[in-house]
This record gives structure tokens, sequence and C-alpha cells, in this order.
């Protein structure tokens, strides 16, 4: 409650975020900023830089993902967006949350949320988002710790002055899932507008005992200030209830087949619930000419309760038995968050400079709980399956933490005349932990302090102004509390944190207005490495240093007026560092995707997409007997017909050609299983 009402005092009094204030127009239009787009194309970025900047001028392998392109491929989770980001792999996150592995960096934490941390375990939704952007590359002097690999970030919908508008859409697909959503947007006078979003979605897929459903609205006002103020206030609640399903068993060393359908769980008691309140306050104008200040305030209030029933081993044999587990996890987090920006553009000389200093203030208390389950018959035959009874016993893990982060940052965006680029900036982190171990040891403080310095530099080279060539060397670090800092065992407390340090080469090439083609070539290591223990994975084992290379190509925009593309491919080497043998979790060699949206008239449209993943390890490869997920090629398909100008009909067909996949796994006993063939149809309406 003390940080809500310290939350509303700040949002009241607090000067704003990501963009410098642009002049006035004559106009209101979009009150706040959040990059322009070109059907698929994006030609800026604030994310990357704090500083809206052109993609060309940005030294870093960014995706973005539009709006436009979400609705074609009729995404409706980050995992959707995702598989179509080659150098992304998506995790299955136990059937509660977000995970995924950027460049052999396993999270569940680097998300954000208009460059504002977002790390809490939940599945996020797409309902009130403008685009989806993933930089990749540790990059600890814009977004602190973490982000080893990368960050994925969700930029919001915003209101907009110039008009009122309203969007509708309503879908449904074969495997029973439906939802609603609506979009409304209305100028409220001359200096101020509101914009609405809402969904309601019914859960549903080819697992026989899956269902739930998602609620979520997000209110928003903004408004001119005079002059080059502008400030939004957005407020979002969610509340998320489902089945919690962490797929099938392992079989010899690969995924059980025959089982794609079969749930291995118990019914009732399998369940993930959230509720979350996320109030988000901006503000941002110019102090003087050349100078301007941005800041945001973020509470987040965060109810979790997480239950469930898995598969604790390899099946027995194809027709034999399935060794079960269970737990229960509660989870409470709040969070607040102060981020502050001052931009200063001014020249000396023949250069120009755009010098960003930086402030954040972070203050997360997080309390977690954890019960075993009993079950009646831990062993579930395949041939004849009585789902057991499951009680929860006596505490095996009480936990609360704070944490406390401060943090100054400054950086140099450089320009020697129309060539020459460099973007080079320093970090300082100060992460203080302190918390308090209930069980199983009863009663123990815990607590560490880090301060760490982050570097980072980029040169650019622009031969023309729509070509550049650019190299980077970037470093991140990740305290040993971890991803979700619930603990710090008693070895932990003396270990210095993770580092993460990335060199990189790439190109980026606006080969026209709506068109861009990328390519980068990396090298990530990292140091005091730990990952997921393959036997137990709630336990970690220390692998001390790992390494990944990578070639990473993209292709973004129009071919003709009348074909889209959004196309990549990625090659990644990933491995414990002077040892070839061991593998890293969940990082395929190999990874291509393209989207292709034909406009064949004006009022009708096809789409054609296809994801290709080579075989990856579902854990760490550090013996012969880990699991093997074998390489899939998907096919899906679309077609878009205008009813009117307001009205469309849209069809999507996923994996059009049944292919039988495991896309995704959570350790070498827990791999989910493709759905086979099914449609969406989805009719959208304007007004």
């Amino acid at each position: 409650m003390m940080r809500f009402l310290l939350a509303s005092a700040a949002l009241s009094v607090v000067l704003p975020t990501t963009s410098h204030a642009q002049e006035a127009a004559a106009e209101l239009g979009t009150i706040i900023v959040t990059g322009e787009t070109r059907g698929y194309v994006a030609l800026n970025s604030v994310t990357a830089t704090k500083t809206d900047t052109a993609l060309v001028d940005v030294p870093q392998s960014i995706n973005v993902i539009t709006r436009q392109q979400l609705d074609d491929q009729a995404a409706y989770s980050l995992s959707d967006v995702l598989r179509y980001v080659p150098g992304v792999t998506v995790g299955q996150g136990e059937g509660n949350r977000d995970q995924i592995t950027l460049r052999g960096q396993n999270t569940t934490a680097d998300f954000f949320l208009d460059g504002v941390r977002d790390d809490v375990q939940y599945f996020r939704g797409l309902y009130n988002l403008e685009r989806v952007e993933v930089l990749k590359g540790p990059y600890a002097l814009i977004f602190g710790r973490g982000g080893g690999g990368g960050i994925v970030n969700r930029v919001q919908k915003t209101p907009n002055g110039a008009g009122p508008f309203a969007n509708t859409r309503v879908s449904t697909n074969s495997l029973g899932a439906f939802d609603i959503s609506g979009d409304l947007n209305t100028p409220l006078g001359e200096r101020a507008a509101f914009r609405l979003n809402a969904v309601y979605e019914e859960l549903a897929n080819h697992r026989d005992a899956y269902e739930g459903h998602r609620f979520a609205v997000n209110p928003y006002l903004a408004a001119d200030l005079g002059g080059s103020w502008r400030a939004g206030l957005s407020y979002e609640y969610v509340e998320d209830d489902r089945v919690t399903d962490r797929g099938v068993p392992s079989l010899n060393g690969r995924p059980i087949e025959g089982y794609r359908d079969r749930f291995f769980g118990v019914p009732g008691s399998n369940v993930a619930t959230l509720q979350a309140h996320i109030l988000k306050g901006r503000i941002d104008g110019d102090l003087a000419q050349g100078l301007s200040v941005s800041t945001t305030v973020l509470y987040g209030d965060f109810d979790k309760l997480y239950t469930n029933v898995y598969p604790n081993g390899p099946a027995t044999s194809q027709t034999g038995g399935v060794p079960l587990a269970a737990y229960t996890d509660p989870t409470t987090r709040e969070n607040f968050l102060v981020q502050s920006n001052l931009l200063w553009e001014m020249r000396t000389g023949p250069l120009d400079h755009r010098i960003l200093f930086g402030l954040e203030y972070g203050d997360q208390s997080s309390a977690n709980q954890r019960r075993n389950g009993v079950l009646s018959n831990s062993l579930l035959s395949l041939t004849d399956p009585v789902f057991p009874t499951v009680t929860f016993g006596a505490l095996v893990r009480d936990t609360v933490s704070t944490v406390q982060t401060v943090s100054a940052y400054v950086q140099d965006q450089i320009s020697f005349g129309e060539k020459f680029d460099i973007v080079a900036g320093l970090r300082f982190d100060r992460f203080d932990i302190d918390g308090m171990d209930f069980q199983p040891v009863i009663d123990r403080p815990f607590s560490r302090t880090d301060e760490k310095v982050s570097p980072r530099v980029g040169v650019i080279f622009k031969p023309q102004p729509d070509l550049s060539l650019y190299a980077s060397y970037s470093r991140s670090f990740l305290p040993r509390a971890g991803d979700q800092f619930l603990s710090l065992s008693t070895m932990q407390e003396d270990l210095e944190p993770e580092r993460f340090t990335n060199t990189e080469v790439g190109l980026k090439w606006q080969a026209r207005s709506n068109l861009i083609l990328t390519a980068a070539v990396f090298q990530l290591d990292r140091t005091n490495a730990t990952t997921p223990d393959p036997n137990n994975p709630a336990l970690s084992i220390n692998v001390g240093e790992t390494q990944t290379s990578g070639l990473e190509l993209a292709a973004t925009g129009n071919i003709t007026d009348r074909w889209q593309i959004s196309a990549g491919y990625a090659w990644q080497d990933a491995l414990l560092a002077g040892n070839d043998s061991v593998r890293l979790a969940q990082v395929p060699e190999q990874q291509f995707s393209l989207w292709n949206r034909f406009n064949l008239t004006d009022r009708l449209g096809l789409g054609l997409g296809v994801t290709h993943q080579s075989d990856q390890f579902a854990a760490i490869r550090t013996s012969n007997a880990t699991t093997r997920l074998p390489g899939f090629v998907r096919v899906d398909a679309a077609a878009f017909y205008d009813v009117s100008d307001e009205v469309q009909v849209q069809l999507n067909i996923e994996n059009l050609l049944d292919e039988t996949y495991f896309p995704d796994a959570h350790n070498n006993a827990n791999i989910s299983t493709g759905a086979p063939l099914n449609a969406r149809l989805t009719v959208s309406a304007r007004f």
C-alpha cells in the first residue's frame, strides 16, 4: 500500500519517459511518441538508446514486429511473436510464464514495457501494444542488470488527439478458443485524449485438459500541457486463470511420441492464476533549446499462484508409466520503478552530440512459498491412466526479499559529419538484496550488495545515408540472486555476479523507404556462469564460462507495392567454453522464418509463413542422456478480405501441413507438443 501511495504521489509531480519532446505541432495528433512504422517496417526506436534514433544509426541487432504484422499473423502471445524472430528460442515456462533464450541465455525476466523493467513471471498480452522490439546482446547501459542475451520490449498503444476512432475484433479457432477485444480513442478537448483497450480471451488448445481465460483492460489518458510538455497516465488490470501444462515426458533421449494430446497432470489441481495492477505515468518536455527531460514512474502489484502436477522423469517405456511430482507456489511482488533521462543536444566544433544523462531507482519486494505435493499414485500408467489425488504438505520454502537498485548512466551519440557516428557510455549500478528464509532454515537472513560499471561503445560508418556498417562492444551482469531474487544461499552470497560480454559487427541497409536489410556476426561470452541442473531444474550448477557465436540475417518490408515480407535467419553455436561436447540448452544451431503478405487486389490478400528450427537439447548437454528435440518445419497461411472500408474478415491456418513437432521444453522430462492443423477466423470492424 505504501508503494502505491508513493507511486501516486510521484506521478503527480514527476517529469517523464522514452523519447525527448518533439516540437509542438499545429495539430495535436499523437501525444506520446512511440516510433514511426510503415507496414512491417519500423524506421526508428527509442528503446535501444533511450533517444528517438533511426535504426540504421543503432549499432546493435534489433527486430521490430509492428502492429500490422501482429494482426496479420493473428499473434496472441509473445510466444506467437517470437517464433518468427530467429535467434530467439521460446521456452515452455512451466506452463505459467513467458520464458525465452536469447543468444544462448535463458531468462524469465528480461522483459520491458516502454523501456521500463517488467520482470514478473507471467504471460504478457498483446492487445494494447503498438509493436514488440527484440534487442540482441547485453546492454546494461540502457537496461541495467540482466539482459545477458538481449531484451524484449513491448511498446504500448498511446492516445491520439487527431480524432476519434474505434476498433473491435472477434475471433475464434477450431480448437475452441475465442476472444473479443476493443480499442477506443477519443480527443478530450483540444489538448487531451483518452484511449481504452480491453480484451477477453477464452483459452483452449489441442491438449485434452487445457482451458482458461484472460481478461485485461487498459485505460490511458494523455495531455498536451502546453509548449513542448506532454504527459500520460496509464493503468492496466490483468486477470489470468489457466490450466498449467508441462507437456509430455521423454523416452530414450527423445520426446515420447503418440501422446501429443495427453495431459500429464491432474485436472482441477493444475492451475495458474494471476491478478496484476500496473500503473504507469510519463511526462516529457524541453527545459531549454536543445535540452529536454523525460521521466517514467511505474508501480506494479502482482499476485500469482502456480500449482501443478507434472512428469518428473522419462517414461519407463512406450506403454509403461510416467513418474509424477507436484508442488504449489504462490508469489506476490510489488515493483516501484522510477526512470528519468536528461537529453542535451549540442555541437562542439565539427561534432554533433546527443548526450544522455540518466537516473533510475527501483524498489521491488517479493514473497514466495512452496509446498510439495503428495500423490496417491506417483506413477501414471500410459495404457490405463487414472489421475491420482494430490495433497500439499508443510512449507518447504518460505522467503521474503527486498531489492533496491540505484543506477546512473551517461551516453553520448557523436556524429563526425555524415559518415561516422560513435555511441559510447557507462552505467553504474548498485544492487542491494535483503531477505529472510523462514524455511527450510528457520529465520535465516541473507543479503548482498553489488556495485558494477557497465560499458558500451559502438562505431558506425555510413558510406551513404541509408547504409551503415557498425562494430560494437557491450557488457552486462546478473547478480547471484538470479532473475527473480527469491533467495540467496550461503555459498551464493560470496560469489561475484555473472558477467556477459558481447562483441558484434553488422550491416544495416534501408534499401528503400519501406525495406530494411540487416546482418550481424557476434560472440557472447558469459563468465561465472550457472545453469539449471538437468537432474533437478529447481537447483543451479556452476559451469564456468560459456560462449555463443552466431550470424543473424533479416529482411523486412515491401518487395513490391503488393508484397510485404518479414524474413530472418540465425546460426548459433552455443557451448561451454573450451569444451565442444557440452552444448547449451534450447539453442538450435539453425533457425529460419519467412512471413509473406500478398495483396492480390485492393480488397483481397493472402499470407504465407514458414518457420524452421533445427534440433536442440532440452537441457544443457552434459552427457549423451540429455533429451534432444528434433528439428521441424511449420507452414502457416492466411487470407484477408475487406468486406467494406470498415469491416475485414481474416482466416489464419496454423501448421498447414499438420507437422508433428516439439517446439520447446522446460527440461528433459517436460516437453511441449506442437498443435495440429487448426484455423482461426477473425472479424474486425473500424469506426
